[in-house]
């Protein structure tokens, strides 16, 4: 994001027609990220409206530590993985017949798809297991944030993030098999 869409926000903040402006240039950036983690595009529509939502509602709190384009990939990432959380709890409570319905056919269902869908699997593992270590590793290898503006963001040495995301790394190449 470039140095206007900070400064939009930045108005944003306190004008509420600036906060319209904003989301609408936003939007097709956050459909696109949202749309990293999840391979249906209705899915990913979802996360981007469930996203927009959460920066309408919580950027006159925002500190202004990072920057607002950092704190937005964090507010991508959870948005894609909860949508994603919620779609798979759906999905398990749906009976046999449902469920079969609902899957995809694997002729027709990508690679790429696939393995989308296996990566946030082996996130939702690591969650439970290193939670410490799955914020890191979305925000750099997801969301493609350099080290240093995850550090930033976090509020963490340069060298924790990086353990963190090697961890992350080393235990996901383990869940994926």
């Amino acid at each position: 994001m470039d140095a206007d869409v900070e400064a939009l926000a930045a108005e944003a903040a306190t004008d509420p027609a600036a906060m319209d402006r904003l989301l609408r240039r936003i939007e097709p950036e956050v459909l696109r990220r949202c749309g990293r983690f999840l391979p249906c595009r209705e899915d990913a529509e979802e996360a981007c409206q469930d996203a927009l939502l959460k920066v309408s509602a919580n950027l006159a709190g925002f500190q202004w530590r990072s920057k607002f384009s950092t704190w937005l990939h964090t507010i991508v990432s959870n948005s894609a993985l909860s949508t994603y959380r919620s779609l798979k709890r759906r999905s398990e409570r749906l009976s046999g017949d449902e469920a079969l319905e609902l899957r995809p056919d694997p002729r027709t269902t990508s690679v790429i798809a696939g393995s989308r869908l296996d990566l946030l699997d082996a996130l939702e593992k690591l969650d439970a297991s290193k939670p410490q270590v799955v914020r890191p590793f979305i925000l750099r290898d997801i969301s493609q944030l350099t080290y240093a503006e995850i550090a930033e963001e976090l509020d963490s040495p340069l060298g924790t993030v990086k353990s963190q995301v090697h961890d992350a790394r080393q235990a996901i190449q383990q869940l994926l098999g």
